[in-house]
């Protein structure tokens, strides 16, 4: 269920430090990179080592839904509340400045610290596949066969909630030394961006 609080609560974890002017806590921000992304770095710690696995997602109002095999270490560590950390970036551009110091990227990230908790009701488990599948292709859900209970079974389905929760982005050309400015090389942004292709049907 969506609220109407505007802006999320920073937290001593989540309050950005180095270049603050670009972080947000708005939630409209924080909710449109996230529906723009597709893919989360998700970070947890196990037998003292970090481990990052990059994870499909979709948001699903106030959380994230990532699923995943019951095997799998990482959807074992999250289903046991295990603390993580979701990031998601999109990278819009690499910005070229007249001094290598001065070349950066623009981009927009989220950053979502908390705990995982396993969705286990079997109709609301069958719902957030569902929104999963028709988050990532709109009317593909009305095609398809569903899920068989098997593998219902061997699938972990984890909600992360959205709560400390902080976005950064960055936009605008280079921001070059005054005494940079003369020099004959070309400066300014390449623009980047996350482009779907023409379908290539499967041989069967």
């Amino acid at each position: 269920m969506e609220t109407t609080t505007e802006a999320y609560s920073p937290t001593e974890r989540t309050r950005v430090r180095r270049a603050p002017a670009r972080a947000t806590y708005d939630r409209e921000v924080v909710h449109g990179i996230l529906d723009a992304g597709r893919v989360a770095h998700v970070g947890f710690v196990r037998e003292d080592q970090p481990i990052v696995i990059p994870m499909a997602y979709v948001r699903d109002g106030e959380s994230l839904l990532l699923h995943g095999s019951t095997r799998a270490g990482v959807m074992t560590a999250l289903a046991a509340g295990t603390p993580a950390c979701a990031t998601v970036t999109l990278l819009d551009g690499l910005v070229l400045a007249r001094s290598a110091f001065h070349h950066s990227v623009n981009y927009r990230s989220v950053a979502v610290l908390g705990r995982g908790r396993e969705v286990r009701d079997e109709a609301a488990k069958r719902r957030a596949l569902d929104v999963f599948l028709e988050n990532f292709v709109p009317g593909r859900l009305a095609e398809i066969r569903g899920p068989n209970p098997q593998e219902l079974k061997a699938t972990l389905v984890i909600e992360l909630p959205i709560e400390e929760v902080v976005a950064k982005q960055r936009t605008g050309g280079p921001i070059d030394d005054e005494e940079d400015m003369a020099l004959p090389v070309w400066a300014g942004v390449v623009p980047v961006g996350l482009q779907a292709s023409a379908p290539i049907a499967c041989s069967g």
